[in-house]
């Protein structure tokens, strides 16, 4: 298993969407991944809750990293195509620890469940995500790079 080795989950974590809204990768792999996100007051709605789409967010970060993190030795990139979360428990402060599991490995899709919890870990979100395993689009870089490394390592 690929762990976030410090020096990956740093560089990963500084990329895109997932960097803007804080997430951290702890450990990606083929069949599992960990996560967590500190909860800032810019994550919550109106009523104090951390929004949902927060919960949707790390939970289609962990699977399209982790796919992406044993596709990328085939020339591949793993993308979103599907994310169906549910909300359990609200969190208003503290840390979301996530788990994802994947259930499904194919060679254009992957399935995986996540779920999220709070610091007592009481379960507060599952999330249901498929990932669409694909060529990169033309002029898209073809591998994720990691400093001082020539890919991200492959989970096999």
């Amino acid at each position: 298993m690929v762990s976030a080795m410090a020096e990956h989950s740093e560089y990963l974590q500084t990329r895109g969407f997932d960097a803007f809204y804080g997430l951290e990768l702890l450990e990606l792999g083929a069949r599992a991944a960990r996560g967590r996100l500190v909860v800032r007051e810019e994550h919550k709605q109106p009523f104090g809750l951390v929004h949902g789409g927060i919960y949707a967010s790390i939970a289609e970060g962990l699977a399209s990293w982790s796919t992406a993190s044993v596709v990328v030795a085939d020339g591949l990139v793993a993308s979103g195509l599907a994310n169906h979360t549910s909300f359990l428990r609200p969190v208003t402060a503290g840390t979301i620890h996530a788990h994802a599991t994947c259930k499904h490995a194919g060679r254009t899709t992957w399935v995986w469940e996540v779920e999220m919890a709070d610091d007592q870990g009481r379960a507060c979100a599952l999330s249901r995500v498929t990932i669409a395993v694909r060529r990169p689009p033309p002029g898209a870089p073809l591998q994720v790079r990691a400093p001082g490394q020539e890919t991200l390592a492959a989970d096999h």
